[in-house]
């Protein structure tokens, strides 16, 4: 699989992390930045990652920054993406078992690499699990603009 992945200044450091870490599980990666320091605007990263998904240049997404929250209100304001909060592996889990979520946003002052190593392998390891959940799914595509 192809991951997309995006950081402001508040994730680069576990961005870069995840990025070797997914390399080493055999997938392939599109770093999309930032790279330093300096800060930036999560929704211009947020952007970049959501729209490589929904054009297809890649399978899945990860954004990171401070909380995870901004990133994932911001990627969820782009037409077909279902963007989740992963602050556990279960939670990551259920996002894509339950919601289809196709980019997982973490919290780099919140989540210790070791972790987000772990909440990463289990959300891209899992399946949408469709039946009952499809409804519901389709239901929020619906409330796109």
């Amino acid at each position: 699989m192809k991951i997309s992945f995006g950081a402001d200044h508040g994730g680069v450091a576990l961005k870069d992390t995840l990025i070797e870490f997914v390399k080493s599980l055999g997938h392939e990666t599109i770093d999309r930045g930032t790279s330093g320091k300096d800060s930036v605007d999560y929704p211009d990263y947020a952007q970049i990652v959501a729209r490589d998904v929904t054009q297809r240049i890649a399978d899945f997404g990860v954004l990171i920054c401070k909380t995870g929250v901004g990133m994932c209100i911001s990627a969820n304001k782009i037409h077909g993406i279902r963007a989740a909060l992963g602050y556990s592996p279960e939670i990551a889990r259920l996002s894509r078992l339950h919601n289809n979520a196709n980019v997982l946003c973490l919290g780099a002052s919140f989540t210790e690499p070791e972790v987000a190593k772990q909440i990463f392998r289990v959300w891209i390891e899992t399946n949408f699990e469709g039946g009952r959940h499809e409804k519901r799914v389709e239901k929020m595509r619906s409330l796109e603009n």
